[in-house]
This record gives C-alpha cells, structure tokens and sequence, in this order.
C-alpha cells in the first residue's frame, strides 16, 4: 500500500532492487541525485500505473526508455535527467496525456523529435531537452501545447527555422534554443516579438549580425564596461535594441566568466535578473546578448547624477530598485536549482530598464552551489571593498550579506563610517541630503537599520535575503501621504 518513496540525495548505488517494482500503489517516486545504475525494465514500469510522479534524474541509468512507459495514464512529472540514457524517445511517450513536466536534459538521447505526437499532451508545461543529440526540426507538434511555459531544446543538433506558430504558445515564458544549427537570429527575434510572456531567451547568435548591429564595435556605441569587457548597444534591422558584452582575456579569465555567465542564465530565469537571450562564438571572440536596458547601471545614477537625475531618482524609485533587485538575489540564493552565489553585487551591477525596473546583471564570477555541497574557493574574488570579511579569511561564499564599502572624504570605510555615525545616534545624518527632510526621513531610516544588519561583522546576525526581501516589501512609500491626509482631515 506504499503511495510516497522519497530517498534522494544518498548515496544509493546499483540497479533499482526488483522488489521496489511490487509496490503497485506507488503514486511517487523520487530517487535523484543518487549513483543508482541499469537500465527502467519494461515490466517494472507496468507495474507501476498509479505512479503521478517518477523523478530518477542525477544518476547513471543507461539504455533506452521501454515503450512500457506509455502505461502510466497518470503520470504528470517525468524526470530522467542528468543519466546516460540514449536512443529515440517512444512514441508511446505521447499516451501518457496528463504530463505536465518532462525533462530529460543532460542524457545523450537521439534521433528526431517527430516520433513523439505532442498534440496528446495539452498539459504539458515544461518540455526540458537540453543537452543531448536530438537532430531534425523542432516538430510542429509542439506548438500545439498551449500550456507549455518553459522550451528548452539548447545543446543538441537541431537545425531550420523557428515557426511563427510559436507565438501559439501564449503562456512561453521561457526559451531555450542556444547550442544548435538554428540560423537567421533576425527573423527569430522578429518571429518570438508575438510571444507576450517570453522573459527569458538563449539562442544561439549569428556572429556577422551582431557585428553589424554594433557598427563592428565602434566605440560609439559603448554603454558600459564591466570587469571582463565592454558592453556595446546593438541595433538589429527592424529596430530592435540589444547589450552585447564583448569578453576581453587580458582583462579577465575570459572562458570562466563566458561559462558561469550562460550556465547561471540558463538555470536561473526571473523578472529581477537581466536576460540572457543569446550569446556568439567565433575563434576567441565570446559575446554575451542582453536585453539593452534604457536607464543603464543603477551606478550612474547614485554617482553621476546631475540635477534631473536626482529628481528622477526620488526615494519611492530608490525603494522599488532595491526591492527588486532583492528579488532577483532571493531567487537564485533560495529558488533556483542549483542555489547560485553572486560573488559581485554591487550597484553597477544593478541594471535599470525604462521604467526603472531593477536587474541584477553580470554573472561572470557567480558560483553553483549544488545540493549537500558548500562552496570553497581558492582564490579571493570580488571587487575590493564589497567582500565580507570572513570569505576573506575562509574562503568559503556564503548567501549572507555582503559588505559595500567605499572611501569618504575622510578616508574611513563606509560602512565603518556608518556603524560609528549609528553608535553615536547621528543614523539622520548618513541619510542623502538630497533626500533628507522630503517626508520619508522614517522609511529611509528603517531601510536604512536592514542595511547594518546585512553587514554585521557576525556572519550569523545577518539576515538571510528572504528577510531582508520581507523588511524592504513592508515598506510602502506612500504611505506618509496617506497619513498626512488622516492627519489634516482630523
């Protein structure tokens, strides 16, 4: 009568024990990330018709997938990634209707996709194919899955043109196309413009079209300078804006920064971190393709402001950047698989589109952090003054605070300068000038109190990010106004 088997994360080895398959009332089963080994036995999976759920991914199962599987009627979430599992997916695959989630990323499956008849699957919502051999055309088939939020087909051999059929698939969020024969990056960007919800695209790019589209890099067209390269506007033919970040060697360890920067990407989609939507390479040219951010660097404008700029960026704007932008860290310290480490946050890495919506950008010195793993480092990353004290000393990423420091006029660190001005009762007097007395002086200063708390010399006072995303969400900026009117009424 066992319904639930959970024993993921062990170090569970060899073939999956004969036994396991007379438990008929299993409704989900959940192995990953084990060293379980063999091949899924034809009879075991018709054992095992009431199974909702099946998650054997992270191991080392080899061979084909039965065409048993199309027994599981019940089935919503697949999982069989990261194995070694090869061959061309069954046809059968396509009977198991109530799928929501397949992925199979990471395995070295084959052939063409066309053998599976996706128009049986109007549930499904993640289709996960990175990574394996799968050659042939994207079937029209899956176009018709009009609840698929995620498409990831990066790393195989696929090849043609994206059909404009895909702006079927209202609810895309999530593209992944990079690391195949795909061509015409052009029309592509033209044909994906109908899919409203896309917020996350990685393809791969025609290096002559983005050459071109920067006017061959011409310094004109420069917008930033990162640790690792310059950031150049690129403007496509039918007018579309894109950052293209040109990695320099002799400015950094260029292929490390190139593979963290598209693996974090890859993995970690979300409103409040900078999408990724391509990148191209040529020889030992890396180039990384962003969406072109209007407002540039939330840097520029805290520190090469002007009069407009500072109007501009009134208090209700500086909060709802930094919301945002914790946001984005909540989501790959506590949400994203594998959790990731930044190891750069600071405000020149917080990019501002139109409307001033917050990303967190520049994932070239961000670290995996893999399950039952922590992080140990070798070397001291990071720009100076931003580091916590003990990565220094330890070595070891944690998902705590950082520690932003800069030098006054009186060469004291800022955050030294603040912890002496907040011992001495003076917390009014860090606050902006520009800002100070205009009615907010309150949330400014509560703001303010989470701030120190992120850089308390103990590591285990912080506040994990989730905290401060709560802190900063409480806080409304007009909420003054709202008092001031109960006030005068009164």
């Amino acid at each position: 009568m066992l319904k639930v088997l959970k024993a993921g994360h062990n170090d569970l080895s060899g073939p999956l024990p004969d036994e396991l398959f007379n438990a008929t009332s299993l409704e989900y089963l959940s192995f990953p990330n084990n060293g379980l080994e063999g091949i899924l036995d034809s009879e075991h999976i018709i054992n095992l018709r009431n199974l909702v759920h099946l998650d054997l991914g992270g191991n080392r199962l080899n061979g084909k997938i039965p065409d048993s599987i199309g027994e599981l009627k019940r089935i919503e979430g697949l999982h069989l990634n990261h194995n070694s599992m090869s061959g061309e997916l069954p046809s059968t695959l396509g009977n198991c209707t109530n799928l929501i989630t397949i992925d199979f990323k990471g395995n070295s499956f084959s052939r063409e996709l066309h053998k599976v008849n996706f128009f049986n699957l109007p549930n499904l919502k993640t289709l996960d194919l990175l990574y394996n051999n799968f050659i042939g055309t994207i079937p029209e088939s899956i176009y018709s899955c009009s609840k698929l939020v995620a498409l990831r087909l990066s790393g195989n051999r696929l090849h043609g043109q994206l059909s404009p059929r895909i702006s079927n698939l209202k609810h895309l969020v999530f593209l992944s196309l990079a690391d195949n024969n795909f061509t015409n990056i052009t029309n592509t960007l033209q044909i994906l413009k109908n899919c409203r919800n896309l917020t996350s695209l990685l393809i791969g790019t025609n290096f002559k079209d983005i050459v071109k589209a920067t006017n061959n890099f011409h310094q004109e067209n420069i917008i930033g300078c990162g640790g690792c390269g310059l950031v150049y506007k690129a403007t496509l033919p039918d007018g579309t804006k894109l950052g293209i970040k040109k990695l320099n060697d002799e400015m950094c360890p260029m292929e490390r920064e190139f593979t963290a920067e598209v693996e974090a990407l890859s993995m970690a989609q979300h409103e409040n971190l900078v999408p990724l939507w391509g990148y191209g390479i040529q020889g030992d040219l890396r180039l990384l393709v962003y969406s072109y951010m209007e407002n540039g660097s939330l840097d520029d404008w805290l520190h090469n402001r002007d009069d407009a700029a500072s109007s501009i960026l009134d208090w209700p704007m500086q909060l709802k950047i930094t919301q945002g932008a914790s946001r984005g860290l909540s989501y790959i310290h506590d949400i994203c698989k594998p959790h990731i480490v930044h190891r750069d946050i600071k405000s020149s890495n917080i990019l501002l589109d139109k409307e001033f919506k917050a990303y967190v950008a520049d994932f070239g010195l961000s670290r995996l952090v893999l399950a039952n793993k922590t992080h140990v480092t070798t070397e001291l990353v990071g720009p100076l003054g931003y580091i916590p004290p003990e990565y220094a000393q330890g070595w070891v990423a944690t998902l705590r605070g950082r520690r932003p420091v800069t030098a006054l006029s009186s060469s004291k660190e800022l955050v030294k300068w603040v912890q002496e001005m907040t011992s001495e009762g003076k917390q009014i007097e860090v606050l902006d000038p520009d800002l100070r007395g205009m009615e907010h002086d309150e949330q400014m200063l509560k703001v303010l109190e989470i701030a120190c708390r992120c850089v308390d010399y103990n590591a285990c006072m912080r506040p994990t990010i989730q905290e401060v995303v709560s802190c900063l969400d409480g806080i409304d900026p007009n909420l003054w106004m709202q008092n001031s009117v109960r006030i005068e009424r009164s």
